[in-house]
């Protein structure tokens, strides 16, 4: 079985060069990854934000309210699920912050 690849080289150039207006791989690789790491940024603070107001607390907070008795049903699948989701997307943010001084 054949797999075709959904984009081409040129179609990627394409794509850099309408997003940058660059034509030079060198420039516009480093506008597109700005870009890219700005969304993946707002996404992740998006989601962080929405455990901090389901849950009124920080991640930190929350971790040790779960181990005090201050969040009902600790290892319910809800908690146990908001909790792994919440660090995930705290650790992604700062990976993906760290990652992005690269590009200045």
């Amino acid at each position: 079985m054949v797999l075709k690849s959904a984009t081409s080289p040129n179609s990627v150039y394409e794509v850099m060069r309408q997003v940058t207006g660059e034509t030079a791989l060198d420039a516009g690789l480093p506008i597109v990854l700005k870009y890219m790491f700005r969304y993946k940024k707002e996404t992740l603070k998006s989601k962080i934000a929405f455990f901090e107001g389901k849950y009124g607390m920080a991640l930190k907070e929350f971790e040790q309210a779960c181990k005090d008795g201050r969040i009902a049903n600790p290892y319910s699948y809800e908690v146990e699920n908001d909790g792994w989701e919440w660090d995930s997307a705290v650790t992604e943010l700062k990976d993906a912050e760290e990652l992005e001084q690269w590009l200045d």
